[in-house]
């Protein structure tokens, strides 16, 4: 079966994929993308100026109908992390309508090529796409996926989100990432529903563009929480699918409020695609992210208290690393800490390396005060992290965004629902948190405050 099996029929003259400036039928973008494919040929991998348009999904399809190892580069990288990518990536060349994004590469512009014919589909097994890591742990890493791994991801995610033909996707996230180009893009593509990308995620975007479903970062939930008129405007949808990072349970509750459904939570990473999901016909439980999807399995390696590290393993999985030793067969640690509860639901608590917090001999989550510190009215966002402290070993520390409160009165907030050695013991009250383009608050950041 092919990757992009929904593609394949010439006879569709509908719109397939539209962006703010153009929209292109299924006719149209197979036949530019296979035109594009024929510019490929020799080539092993390619870089692709991952702009938020329908010019970046042409590109993509055409590495994937020519079988070309396909790297977004984000378009605001900065000038040493996109020296890092190309180099490390070995892209010979650059898809790009701009030519100052080719930087040392001969650039293939994407438009104004002839219509070609469809190749042949390359070998299920080969890598499909190099997408890089945030690097927060040093320099990026290209993490490879292979086409049967995509594939296997998105028909998990169509059998649980009860995902068809018939939706159409809204979404305005960056096309280099797994949420926004493997789910926001392929997932399209393969199972044949309509893509709506709106060019940025706003509440007013999503509001005036109909669709059956939409994906968002919880930052664009949150934010279309704030703007109560425009999420009315999306009870019309199917689902509402939230991930890239926890969604915080008010905003769970107060979009449920607005929009008259929960919203589907999921959890994934760029080594793994998505792993586990709440179902479209099932419950949705705040502050969970539901159970393993199909061909997937889970479990908790260092269990204590109830919390371990997740472990997981499928066919959705990583082929490794670029450059770097094949990843070994069987479980991989995700590096994430999460419990699952005796009917298999999971929660995610966080980073190892950031969300738990070892103090006084107790095992804290961070998630767990950072829901408590987001039930005060007046704490709009809360990020938690352990600091070094002489005698309990980590502290437990709080940055918070809010109104009228101060640090002495959440610590009391929280000491009076949670255990007192779950207590935030220093409370930073700052205007902003740090964030990634996806939304994630950068812990790493606030620990070296």
């Amino acid at each position: 079966m092919r990757l992009l099996s929904a593609l394949h029929d010439p006879a569709d003259l509908e719109d397939a994929v539209r962006d703010p400036d153009r929209s292109l039928s299924r006719h149209e973008l197979l036949g530019r993308a296979a035109g594009l494919a024929a510019e490929l040929a020799g080539a092993e991998t390619v870089a692709v100026h991952a702009t938020a348009s329908a010019g970046t999904v042409v590109a993509v399809t055409a590495a994937l109908l020519a079988g070309v190892k396909a790297v977004p580069v984000p378009p605001d990288a900065g000038e040493l992390e996109r020296a890092h990518i190309l180099r490390d990536s070995g892209a010979e060349l650059m898809l790009s309508d701009d030519p100052a994004a080719a930087g040392h590469l001969p650039i293939v512009r994407i438009t104004g090529v002839p219509h070609g014919t469809v190749p042949a589909e390359p070998d299920p097994k080969a890598a499909a796409l190099v997408l890089y890591t945030s690097g927060t742990t040093g320099p990026p890493k290209g993490v490879v996926l292979s086409r049967a791994a995509l594939a296997a991801d998105l028909d998990a995610l169509a059998e649980v989100w009860q995902w068809t033909a018939a939706d159409t996707l809204v979404h305005g996230l960056p096309l280099f990432h797994v949420h926004g180009l493997v789910l926001g893009v392929l997932g399209p593509l393969r199972l044949g529903s309509r893509l709506a990308h709106t060019g940025k995620p706003t509440p007013q975007l999503y509001a005036a563009t109909r669709g059956s479903m939409y994906f968002g970062v919880p930052t664009v939930w949150s934010r279309v929480c704030a703007a109560p008129a425009e999420a009315r405007e999306l009870r019309r949808a199917r689902l509402l699918v939230s991930g890239s990072a926890p969604l915080p349970v008010p905003v769970f509750e107060e979009l449920k409020a607005l929009t008259g459904q929960a919203p589907i939570e999921r959890y994934g990473m760029t080594e793994t695609l998505i792993t586990v999901s709440t179902r479209a016909d099932g419950e949705r439980r705040p502050g969970h992210v539901g159970r393993p999807v199909p061909g997937v399995e889970t479990r908790l390696a260092d269990e204590s208290g109830g919390i371990g590290h997740l472990q997981v393993r499928g066919a959705t999985l990583f082929d490794g690393y670029l450059n770097q030793p094949a990843r070994p067969e069987g479980w991989y640690t995700t590096g994430d800490v999460a419990t699952i509860g005796p009917d298999g639901w999971h929660r995610i608590v966080g980073r190892a390396s950031t969300d738990l917090i070892k103090t006084g001999g107790y095992r804290v989550g961070a998630g767990e005060v950072e829901d408590a510190l987001l039930l005060h009215p007046a704490v709009r966002e809360a990020a938690v992290v352990g600091t070094p402290h002489p005698d309990l070993g980590e502290q437990i520390t709080a940055y918070v965004v809010a109104d009228a409160v101060t640090g002495p009165e959440l610590t009391a907030f929280v000491a009076e629902r949670l255990a007192a050695h779950k207590r935030p013991r220093v409370v930073h009250l700052v205007g902003e948190l740090p964030r990634n383009a996806m939304g994630k608050v950068q812990k790493a950041t606030l620990k070296r405050a």
